[in-house]
C-alpha cells in the first residue's frame, strides 16, 4: 500500500517526459517498418515497368514466331506470380501447370524462369537472329528481374532485430503499468480515459509497425501483390497479343 501511495504522489511531469521518450522510440520503430513496406512497393513498381519494357522489346526487336510469342508472353506474365508465390512460400496447382517443367522442379523458380528467357536469347544469337547490341538491350532488363527478386528476398528474410522489437514492447508495458498512479493526483477521474487513450496510441503504433514489417503477406496492410500481378499480365498480353 505504501508503494501505491508513493506512486500516487508522482508528479505528472514525469509521465509526460517518459511519453516523449517512448514516443520517439515508437516513431523510429514505425518509420523503420514503413521504410521496408515502401521499399517493397518500389521494387514491385520497378518490376511492373521492367516487364512492360521487356514485352515491348521482345515484340519489336526479336524474331518471334507465333509459338515463341506465346512462350515469351507466358514467361513474362507468370514471372510476378512466381515471385509472389516464392515470397509467400506457396504455389497453386494452376501456376505449376502453366510453367515449364524445368521451372516447376527448380528450387528457386524466379531464377529458373529468368534462365529460360536467357536461353531463348542465346538460341536467337546462335541462329543469327539477334545481334550483340540488341542482346545488351534485353540483358539490361533481364538483369533487373533478378535484382528485384534479390531485393524482395532481402526484405522478406531480414526482419528487424528481435531484441529491439522486444525492447519496444517491454518499454510500452513498463510505461503503462504505473501510469494511472502518476496521473491520479493531477487528473482525478480523468486518469481513466487519459490512460486508455495513451495505451491505445502506444499499442496502436506497435501493432501497425508489426503488421507492415512483412509486406508480402495477405493481410489488408500488405501489398496487393495479386492486383499488381493482374495488371502486369494485362500489360504483357496487350503488347504481345497485338504487336
Amino acid at each position: 500500500w505504501g508503494v501505491l501511495k508513493s506512486l500516487s504522489a508522482m508528479p505528472a511531469e514525469i509521465p509526460a517526459a517518459l511519453t516523449v521518450v517512448l514516443g520517439w522510440l515508437l516513431v523510429f520503430r514505425t518509420n523503420t517498418s514503413y521504410a521496408r513496406w515502401w521499399e517493397a512497393r518500389t521494387l514491385w513498381g520497378s518490376l511492373t515497368n521492367t516487364i512492360r519494357n521487356l514485352a515491348i522489346k521482345f515484340a519489336t526487336l526479336t524474331p518471334l514466331t507465333d509459338h515463341e510469342r506465346r512462350q515469351i508472353r507466358s514467361a513474362l506474365a507468370r514471372f510476378p506470380v512466381v515471385l509472389k508465390d516464392h515470397l509467400r512460400g506457396s504455389t497453386t496447382k494452376d501456376d505449376l501447370d502453366a510453367l515449364p517443367e524445368s521451372v516447376t522442379k527448380a528450387s528457386h523458380r524466379p531464377t529458373a524462369l529468368t534462365e529460360t528467357l536467357y536461353r531463348k536469347l542465346q538460341h536467337w544469337r546462335e541462329s543469327g537472329g539477334l545481334d550483340s547490341t540488341t542482346l545488351l538491350v534485353l540483358d539490361e532488363d533481364l538483369r533487373k528481374l533478378l535484382e528485384i527478386t534479390g531485393g524482395c528476398e532481402r526484405i522478406q528474410n531480414t526482419r528487424l532485430v528481435r531484441s529491439y522489437r522486444g525492447f519496444a514492447r517491454q518499454s510500452v508495458a513498463l510505461y503503462l503499468a504505473p501510469l494511472p498512479w502518476g496521473l491520479a493526483s493531477d487528473f482525478g477521474w480523468w486518469t481513466i480515459p487519459l490512460t486508455a487513450a495513451l495505451a491505445y496510441f502506444m499499442l496502436g503504433l506497435e501493432t501497425v509497425a508489426e503488421h507492415i514489417e512483412q509486406p508480402f503477406g495477405t493481410d489488408d496492410d500488405d501489398l496487393d501483390l495479386d492486383g499488381m500481378c493482374r495488371n502486369i499480365r494485362a500489360s504483357v498480353e496487350s503488347v504481345l497479343y497485338h504487336s
